[in-house]
């Protein structure tokens, strides 16, 4: 077991940022860790890096507790923070390599990483010099540098343009072969395109923990788009029974929700039948990830 918390909380005087959270992540995992703001999430990963302690509770990484074995743990873990703290008057390769001998790392690996990550181009300028972009790929390097066998990444492509955003996808998806990653985000393409698992927590607790493609089963209802070949008012249609939200589209087009065990299909047929009506379009829409969260956070 790569991550293990169990009965954790983390209280900041009165107010608990978390409160008895439990979870587990296996080796070779890449789970989206998500909440909105202020949720937790960010505390969480300071506990499991041995940043800050928790108030309860017990959190193992590689079977090291970080409490007793904080040391042990770090050298175990590559980080990436939210807020990525650089040295800003160090050059990126003398920066690395800095971080290189903290780890007790060959200094022939960091040439290696440097083109790893994409920062050949940049590797003599200073850190002040560079893109936000750049600042996040140096960050990414710094962590990665020793091999840790968990990679936690808080917010890891906040900054990056469209190309750089694909390659360091690419390059967290490719470390999560034989790594454990924990990744926080709020992009959810990023989570679909990245993760095995999402956990999604909200004000301290845990409120879902499932597999990717699973977690739009929590949806609470299910979505059509339908298509008249003339207008209804919505007191009209929500005669149809069995709805749990109706919302109006324009040009004779709306989005039924009805319950999960309601057909609405059979209903609107019929209903465009009394009412000399053709249905000129019915689609079932899936829920989207950002739909389960925005049920879950809300």
């Amino acid at each position: 077991m790569s991550i293990s918390v169990s009965h954790l909380t983390k209280r900041y005087g009165e107010q608990k940022a978390l409160d008895a959270v439990d979870f587990k992540i296996d080796k070779g995992e890449i789970v989206g860790f998500l909440g909105p703001n202020g949720a937790g999430k960010s505390t969480m990963m300071k506990i499991l890096t041995g940043y800050i302690p928790q108030s309860e509770g017990e959190a193992k990484v590689c079977g090291l507790d970080v409490s007793d074995e904080s040391i042990e743990v770090r050298q175990k873990v590559g980080y990436l923070p939210e807020h990525n703290p650089l040295y800003l008057e160090m050059y990126v390769k003398e920066y690395l390599l800095f971080i290189a001998g903290v780890h007790k790392v060959e200094k022939s690996k960091v040439d290696t990483m440097i083109e790893k990550v994409g920062l050949s181009p940049e590797k003599n300028k200073k850190l002040g010099q560079l893109s936000k972009g750049y600042r996040q790929r140096v960050g990414l390097a710094a962590a990665l540098l020793h091999e840790p066998e968990v990679l936690i990444l808080d917010e890891p492509t906040t900054g990056l343009d469209v190309n750089q955003l694909v390659e360091i996808r690419q390059l967290i998806k490719e470390a999560g072969a034989d790594k454990t990653v924990m990744l926080s985000t709020h992009i959810m393409q990023e989570v679909e395109f990245l993760c095995d698992r999402v956990i999604i927590i909200n004000k301290g607790k845990i409120v879902a923990d499932r597999p990717i493609a699973d977690l739009k089963d929590l949806a609470s209802g299910i979505r059509f788009r339908v298509e008249f070949d003339k207008p209804f008012t919505k007191s009209a249609l929500k005669k149809l029974g069995g709805l749990k939200s109706l919302e109006e589209l324009g040009d004779n087009k709306w989005i039924f929700e009805s319950r999960p065990d309601v057909d609405l299909r059979a209903k609107v047929f019929q209903f465009a039948v009394e009412h000399e009506a053709a249905v000129l379009e019915i689609q079932k829409e899936s829920a989207s990830l950002e739909d389960v969260f925005k049920k879950l956070t809300q």
